[in-house]
């Protein structure tokens, strides 16, 4: 693995810099910060209450579509 060097303004540097997780490395921020995202990633994204209420609302998607899935195919039999 080879190494770059880059040219950043100093408005751009402060930014990366408070977004550094004690003891990382800016080329680990930039790979945190640019790789794909797994669930992991998500941990404590939401509040107990948000996540609850995520949950609800999906739940109520799925039978609002499901519903109209079946009512779809009972009008084309």
């Amino acid at each position: 693995m080879g190494t770059r060097n880059i040219s950043i303004s100093d408005e751009a540097y402060e930014r990366l810099k408070s977004l550094k997780r004690p003891g990382e490395s800016f080329t680990e921020l930039i790979g945190r910060m640019t790789g794909s995202r797994g669930v992991v990633d998500l941990a404590g994204l939401l509040t107990r209450a948000e996540g609850l209420e995520m949950k609800r609302r999906v739940s109520e998607l799925r039978r609002a579509s499901s519903q109209r899935m079946a009512e779809a195919s009972e009008g084309a039999g």
